[in-house]
């Protein structure tokens, strides 16, 4: 998959895709039905698939002080699309320039001229340009007028209600990590690389691999059984785990975080890049008495956690 953050400057194998537009925060059940019917009209007149989306999500740049609300960050959504085998992924400076385009101007200067895009794929909510004053019908007029098609896809419904990253994020707070990959079509995953911690883990007997959660959402805070990818490096492959995701209490801590600790592995971690999937919340976080009713807890953890991800 090819990254093009510059609309201004595009290799020509890089223009004429058939694109799906949105920010694809968590890639959902709802943003994958939008790239597949980008896919579907770039087969039917031979364009590469793409995604066309923002850096920073623009609610970060307009509200940069608000409380985190990204399913994921920018690396996460990029593999997350490769894997879904998008071959274009137009990932574009979110900054003030582009936020003062008008709806007119997005069309014409980034859809039109500058990524010469020969199809778009968006969902019936889509609104685009200054002041997200753009609907999907002015984006279609545009189409007509400027020679690009345009699909446009109802929202779609799964379980209860209406697929939405709102959503995904109201489950995970509530920890129902399940209902959130109901509409994720994949477990909500973290990913990042493996960073230095204080090493407790390790001195009771279960090391962990630590991993920031900062700028994401966070789901609630508590122990997970978990499924780790190891994305790179010598040990690279598929785990099972047991992850604490929190402030850890017992140590006066308040730094949120993700401790994994990998069964049945041993291996230096330090600097590779894990994806875990959340898949079931076991507990909150609490604070024992000592570390001998805290090792006694990871023990019964671990065990649940390996008796829900044998059954999977």
């Amino acid at each position: 998959m090819r990254i093009i953050r510059d609309y201004h400057f595009v290799a020509p194998q890089d223009r004429g895709a058939s694109v799906a537009i949105g920010n694809f925060d968590g890639v959902h059940l709802g943003h994958q039905a939008v790239i597949d019917l980008a896919r579907s009209a770039g087969d039917a007149i031979d364009a590469p698939l793409g995604v066309l989306t923002f850096q920073p999500h623009p609610r970060e740049y307009f509200q940069p002080k608000a409380p985190s609300f990204r399913l994921m960050g920018s690396q996460a959504r990029a593999t997350r699309l490769q894997r879904l085998g998008v071959e274009r992924l137009y990932e574009l400076n979110f900054n003030a320039a582009m936020a003062a385009l008008s709806p007119r101007e997005f069309a014409q200067n980034v859809i039109c001229d500058g990524l010469g895009l020969r199809h778009i794929v968006v969902g019936a909510d889509f609104c685009f340009g200054q002041a997200r004053a753009g609907t999907v019908e002015d984006l279609q007029a545009f189409g007509r007028e400027m020679g690009f098609g345009v699909t446009v896809v109802p929202l779609l419904e799964a379980g209860q209600g209406q697929v939405s990253s709102t959503s995904i994020r109201q489950a995970l707070s509530e920890g129902r990590p399940r209902d959130a990959a109901e509409q994720l079509g994949h477990w909500h995953r973290i990913e990042g690389p493996v960073i230095g911690g204080e090493q407790r883990g390790r001195e009771l007997g279960y090391p962990t691999a630590n991993m920031s959660v900062d700028g994401l959402h966070l789901p609630k805070l508590g122990v997970y059984a978990v499924l780790v990818e190891v994305l790179d490096g010598p040990f690279r492959g598929s785990y099972h785990g047991a992850a604490s995701l929190g402030v850890r209490p017992m140590f006066g801590e308040n730094t949120p975080n993700l401790e994994t600790f990998i069964f049945d592995f041993s291996g230096d971690l330090y600097g590779a890049k894990l994806s875990v999937g959340l898949v079931d919340f076991l507990r909150p976080e609490l604070k024992f008495d000592g570390l001998q009713a805290l090792i006694d807890q990871m023990e019964q953890d671990c065990a649940t956690a390996r008796d829900i991800l044998a059954k999977l």
